[in-house]
């Protein structure tokens, strides 16, 4: 982790994180992940690519929605429970006002085929901005404690498992993310143990 980058690079206030968190939430048509990982890493550079996929996971398997997962952690990380309340309430509070408002005036054109239309549009564009996502993230695969071959096996096997098997995902990430912890662990244990032995025979 760089120490300097999270010096230099973090919210301010309650009310940036706030801001932040709206202005976030107004763009995630389809889902956030693109628009999180834009705003975050490469706009707001509050975290390396490395570390959101950390922060990402771990959102990911905790229960409810894994965009408030993450934002409560980063809220809560900077300003405590009142940042975790702050970034929460940012991300909620725009887009509420916009669907109840779309709500009222899709109401009367739902059965429009133009409507219907523009809805499947927008699902695909959603779909490639998942995929595009993906690759981003994937550039992080390297630098993985297990190593690339053992990082790309186990996305493979996840794919696998849940897009083309429908495995419960629950299920896929109790089993796939216990290996992955416990095969990272080995190699983390093994890697401490030989820079103590080495520091050891240069003293």
């Amino acid at each position: 982790m760089n120490s300097e980058l999270i010096e230099h690079h973090h919210p301010q206030s309650k009310t940036e994180l706030f801001v932040v968190f709206t202005f976030l939430a107004l763009q995630g048509f389809g889902g956030v992940l693109t628009v999180v990982q834009r705003e975050l890493v490469e706009r707001r550079k509050w975290m390396t690519n490395a570390q959101f996929v950390e922060e990402w996971s771990v959102a990911q398997v905790m229960p409810g929605p894994n965009v408030v997962n993450l934002c409560l952690m980063i809220g809560g990380q900077y300003f405590g429970i009142a940042g975790a309340l702050a970034a929460v309430f940012g991300l909620i509070f725009g887009p509420l006002v916009v669907v109840l408002g779309l709500a009222i005036l899709f109401g009367g054109i739902a059965d429009n085929p133009m409507a219907q239309g523009a809805l499947k549009g927008m699902g695909a564009a959603a779909a490639g901005l998942v995929i595009a996502s993906g690759f981003k993230l994937g550039i992080t695969l390297p630098q993985n404690p297990m190593g690339l071959w053992a990082a790309i096996a186990l996305s493979v096997l996840t794919f696998v498992a849940v897009g083309l098997l429908r495995l419960p995902l629950v299920w896929v990430l109790f089993v796939l993310g216990t290996v992955g912890c416990v095969m990272a662990y080995r190699v983390l244990n093994n890697s401490d143990v030989v820079t103590s032995d080495s520091v050891q025979d240069d003293a």
